[in-house]
């Protein structure tokens, strides 16, 4: 196979397999069907390096071209925003490669589509081609494409003016790297881009895309929100109306800041309270939707020069920085000797304050401006640069030790914003450690010779009244209100999720009590008993970030009592170790107590039905058909034949609702000590009247000094006992309590039982949650996705990214004014 290129190409590749490799190896390749070209941080199909150099190669040696791009769900922050904003950009992409006459395919990994095609699809190529993407994970799933091909692979530089290949060695400081590498950007910055003319003869891909192992997606007519609920990512985070993905928009913008802020960006880029203070233009850089090569052209016409160092100098510096370190920059390593050295030496500083994740992730600091920087990351997606130094250095004084502050911002910063993830995006992250910089005196606590930069300070810098309302715009131009019929788990955290996002909502509560099924019940003598959810556990990566910042905060502890499985006879059976189990501290409802805390809640508001009024809201009524509450949005947060019956009629959801089967449990509150030498906190029981009874007084927080017990009857026998009395069903299983713990029980001070007639789902629906846009009624809990605490969390966070999404994608986003036109530079 011919690899031969240009010369203005030549110095942009990187092989990542050899070529005389792969042609030697007995599992060759080099001779397959077609030249494959992996698009996923270059999405243009114009002053693309990475394309030219494949269609080079496919003209050369007369095979079709295909362009394979892929949006999966296992990336770092995998999000609904994330997600929207590249599949607007492959939109797009796809758009302009028909238009060129190039083969493109889509694959979205979702419910039903998953699978390695990326590596099936490499196995069967003469050659891959691929784009530079120097931090993780683009630089792990590159290692590991190489490690189980042996197609040949070339990476191509599609985001550098100044292509790493030319600069002699790795540098870390601005200046010296403005200065060695000054005649290149004056050689190459207004250059026109040389783009490989394509002749659609010689890219015939029939038989290729044919043998495809997956569908491809056609983005062109599809909801993009409804794409995106069938993926298991962040649902939490909604995407950005006012920064949709795709070059038409990126290109936008760069336009109305020429326009109306390049003038005078000398002057104002530091100022964060000014819209068009800066481009906004990372996002776009970062998934190279824009050209790179075409924004320094058009700023280097209009002379801006100091636009020009920050796009080509610092960005491009970050950029050389990740590929020298081969993508390990996600720890200390990556800081200078002298930073790292002095961090450490104050590493057991005291710290004021000490904060969770939620907490921060929230903006609930003591600080306004930080919170407002963490805001505006939250609902907009970015945060200004100068704002962000401040921002990062400040988790240093919040967190345990420079590490601990290190990965904290590289979450907050890659969770939230667009441009997470981005070597520009790491050089700003690295630079509040030390990174790009040099020891400052006199030494302080905790930052050591670090340059400080507080939080006061800066407040006192800028009008902080006209950055609040740039961080408090709405997130688009039409919000609704939103009505949440339970506070259960799911009602809450979808409440909790569209407030943080600037929505209005309301949560109608029947009982006086928040947290459904995570229920406590309180008696005399300061007994309590979690009667409800016993424990839970935290599977899933998206649930286990909620958990272990509760545990930070010691809402939640780890129950690590004894676990067994009985028989009815009180014989164990076997240990249960496999996994953790966590209970809310110092009861299970504090944690919904919590989640409650900052919610607009009505209690006491039983709604028997909804009706529609004339100017399309929906009314909430109670029993004697009196308005509770108006909205335009419901949300239905019940057991599913609760949830039925409030929506039947009203939406065609509750066709799938009703094949939802919940089965009932009584529970049984019992304090006696006569159990108390039990050998065990819990048991799961086989074959009998009960399913479950636990030491509810072993979980840690509980404080009243004596033995509680909760017995969980059997769904077979709860259901057989539905409309018993709660005297007969007290008797009943305290009786087999007896048999099932070999002991016998005299003396009860307390035994209560009651009823949970909706208690477990025998086959929850696999969608996460059920929305209808149309009426725009919506309905969530442990009956959608999985059961118990897990999946109730897990359905409120999809119920709320699902309107968000709705409310965001490709829809009008609130205009924030223009800056005064400039006539000068400076």
């Amino acid at each position: 196979m011919d690899f031969s290129l240009p010369e203005h190409l030549k110095p942009r590749v990187r092989v990542a397999v050899e070529p005389s490799a792969a042609v030697a190896s007995s599992r060759s390749t080099g001779s397959g069907p077609y030249v494959l070209y992996w698009m996923h941080h270059a999405v243009r199909a114009h002053e693309n390096p990475a394309l030219d150099v494949a269609i080079c190669l496919a003209r050369q040696n007369q095979l079709p071209l295909l362009v394979y791009h892929a949006l999966g769900e296992d990336y770092p922050y995998a999000s609904n925003r994330h997600h929207a904003f590249m599949l607007q950009g492959a939109r797009d992409v796809q758009r302009e490669m028909s238009q060129r006459g190039i083969a493109y395919v889509f694959h979205l990994q979702r419910n039903g589509h998953r699978g390695p095609h990326l590596r099936d699809l490499v196995r069967s190529a003469s050659v891959l081609v691929t784009e530079e993407m120097p931090v993780q994970p683009i630089v792990g799933w590159l290692q590991r494409l190489a490690s189980l091909t042996t197609t040949p692979i070339l990476s191509v530089d599609t985001s550098c003016v100044v292509t790493p290949s030319l600069v002699p060695k790795c540098y870390t400081r601005a200046f010296e790297f403005r200065e060695v590498t000054k005649h290149l950007y004056a050689s190459k910055v207004e250059c026109d881009y040389a783009e490989q003319v394509v002749d659609c003869l010689q890219f015939k891909t029939t038989g290729a895309v044919s043998r495809l192992p997956f569908e491809p997606v056609d983005l062109q007519d599809v909801s993009l929100a409804e794409l995106i609920a069938e993926c298991r990512i962040d649902h939490s985070i909604g995407p950005v109306a006012d920064t949709p993905g795709g070059s038409r928009s990126g290109y936008a913008r760069w336009k109305d800041f020429k326009e109306n802020g390049l003038a005078a960006y000398a002057k104002q880029r530091n100022d964060a309270s000014l819209h068009h203070g800066v481009s906004r233009m990372s996002a776009y850089l970062h998934y190279g939707m824009v050209s790179p090569f075409r924004i320094a052209r058009e700023a280097k016409e209009l002379a801006a020069e100091k636009f020009l160092d920050e796009l080509l100098i610092w960005r491009e510096l970050a950029f050389h920085y990740c590929l020298h370190r081969h993508g390990d920059v996600d720890s200390l390593d990556a800081i200078p000797d002298w930073a790292r050295v002095t961090l450490q030496a104050h590493r057991n500083d005291v710290r004021d304050e000490s904060y969770s994740w939620e907490n921060l992730a929230r903006g609930n600091s003591s600080e306004p401006l930080w919170n407002d920087c963490q805001r505006s990351l939250l609902r907009h997606g970015e945060l200004h640069n100068n704002l962000r130094m401040t921002w990062g250095k400040a988790l240093l004084q919040w967190t345990e030790s420079p590490q601990s502050a290190l990965q904290m911002i590289i979450d907050l910063n890659h969770r939230y914003a667009l441009d997470g993830r981005d070597p520009s995006s790491y050089g700003g992250i690295l630079w509040c450690l030390g990174q790009f910089d040099r020891p400052f005196e006199p030494e302080q606590p905790v930052l050591g010779t670090v340059r400080p930069r507080p939080i006061d300070e800066h407040a006192r810098r800028i009008n902080h009244r006209r950055y609040q309302s740039v961080v408090e715009r709405p997130i688009a131009a039409e919000l609704p209100s939103v009505a949440i019929i339970g506070a259960g788990l799911a009602g809450l955290i979808a409440a909790r999720t569209l407030q943080d996002h600037g929505i209005d909502v309301h949560v109608v509560e029947k009982s006086r009590g928040v947290g459904g099924r995570l229920a406590t019940r309180e008696m005399e003598f300061d007994l309590g008993f979690d009667h409800g959810a016993q424990y839970f556990t935290a599977r899933d990566p998206r649930f286990a970030k909620f958990v272990q910042s509760w545990i930070h905060d010691d809402l939640v502890k780890p129950w690590m009592g004894r676990i067994v499985e009985v028989a009815p006879d009180g014989t164990v059976q076997s240990e249960k170790r496999s996994v953790a189990r966590y209970v809310g501290s110092p009861s299970m409802n504090h944690i919904a107590r919590h989640l409650a805390n900052d919610l607009r809640i009505s209690r006491e508001s039983e709604v028997r039905s909804i009706r529609r009024t004339d100017q399309s809201k929906w009314e909430l009524l109670d029993s004697k058909g009196a308005t509770l509450h108006t909205s335009d949005v419901v949300i239905v947060n019940c057991p599913a034949p609760q949830a039925h019956r409030l929506l039947a009629g009203h939406s065609d959801l509750v066709q799938k609702i009703a094949t939802v089967e919940m089965q009932p449990c009584w529970a049984v509150m019992v304090q006696t000590s006569d159990a108390d030498d039990a050998l065990f906190d819990g048991a799961f029981i086989n074959d009998c009247e009960l399913s479950w009874i636990a030491r509810n007084s072993s979980k840690p927080g509980r404080t009243s000094g004596v033995n509680t017990w909760m017995l969980h009857a059997s769904a077979s026998w709860s259901i057989e006992h539905l409309e018993s009395s709660p005297e007969d069903v007290t008797k009943t299983l305290m009786a087999v309590f007896a048999q099932v713990t070999n002991r016998v029980i005299q003396h009860v001070d307390v035994c209560r039982a009651h009823l949970w007639r909706y208690a477990i789902p025998t086959k929850p629906l696999e969608e996460e949650c059920l929305w209808d846009r149309v009426t725009n009624l919506g309905a969530c809990g442990d009956w959608c996705g999985g059961p118990r605490v897990e999946g109730a969390f897990l359905s409120g966070s999809a119920m709320a990214g699902t309107l968000l999404s709705h409310l965001t994608i490709d829809r009008v986003a609130i205009k924030l004014p223009s800056a005064p036109r400039q006539t000068s530079l400076f």
